[in-house]
């Protein structure tokens, strides 16, 4: 058809695979949230070095909820973004 590999890749092959790959970035940071979370429980800071520093070995189950609460919220953005872009970019 006359196109150069580059502009097969960049006006064809990426834009088709473009919901793909917002999707399964959107999975990895979900991940990386969950992660985090769990690298504090064991001393790597973050939220969940708050949540266990403060909530559970000073007794204060709403420190607890609240980074609970904080982190559900966080996954549930990212989601609803990941998937509101992944739609918005899906040309079927």
């Amino acid at each position: 058809m006359g196109a150069t590999p580059a502009q097969i890749i960049t006006k064809v092959l990426l834009p088709e695979a473009m919901p793909s790959i917002v999707s399964q970035l959107t999975t990895v940071i979900i991940a990386l949230v969950g992660e985090s979370a769990m690298a504090g429980a064991i001393g790597g800071g973050g939220l969940g070095d708050l949540a266990i520093r403060y909530g559970y070995q000073r007794f204060r189950p709403e420190v607890m909820l609240a980074t609970v609460i904080i982190l559900i919220v966080l996954v549930q953005l990212v989601q609803f973004c990941g998937n509101t872009l992944s739609k918005y970019l899906n040309k079927r």
